[in-house]
């Protein structure tokens, strides 16, 4: 049974994990290790490339934490500030004990100018949500993203495919030296 250490321990990253990892290697058997990391992370990255640059901090510090494992996940949302209006998405980054990096990124949907107003005076996209849609914890929960879309897709169902593209180069190792 392979180890999965993932840099989070907010249930939608762990579960978004474990599924993309089983549906890329179904005929393996994983064990996930979720870790709370101790980096000094912006509570809400603003760029496509911070965004990224975090997810790559996670992983690596999941790795520092919990050296013993197979794989270490970094997942991170973040959010881009548009001409036409806030964007938000998440980077995922995985690491192995090989030195093979696999990076996806999930689709990019926008916020309406309530959310994305809060978000420009500071305040973390969950919180933002939480306070417009009257929620609680929303960020462990479906999310902004099922929040707009009555659950139609879900943060962990965003986050499913943007973990089984960063898999790519360990399903296809003699395509990613």
């Amino acid at each position: 049974m392979k180890k999965i250490c993932i840099a989070s321990t907010n249930p939608v990253k762990v579960r978004a994990a474990q599924q993309g990892f089983e549906r890329m290697f179904p005929s393996e058997h994983f064990t996930m290790l979720p870790v709370a990391t101790k980096l000094k992370l912006p509570a809400q990255p603003a760029t496509d490339e911070e965004t990224l640059n975090c997810a790559t901090q996670r992983a690596q510090n999941a790795r520092e934490l919990a050296p013993e494992a197979d794989y270490w996940v970094g997942i991170e949302g973040g959010i881009a500030d548009w001409t036409i209006g806030m964007g938000a998405f998440a980077w995922v980054v995985i690491q192995d004990g090989t030195g093979r990096i696999g990076r996806g990124r999930t689709g990019e949907f926008f916020l309406p100018e309530r959310v994305a107003a809060l978000v420009r005076q500071g305040v973390e996209l969950g919180e933002a949500d939480d306070r417009v849609f009257s929620r609680n914890n929303s960020k462990q929960g479906n999310g902004a993203i099922g929040l707009l879309t009555a659950d139609a897709i879900d943060r962990a169902e965003l986050y499913i495919p943007a973990v089984i593209f960063a898999l790519i180069p360990f399903k296809n190792p003699e395509l990613y030296p």
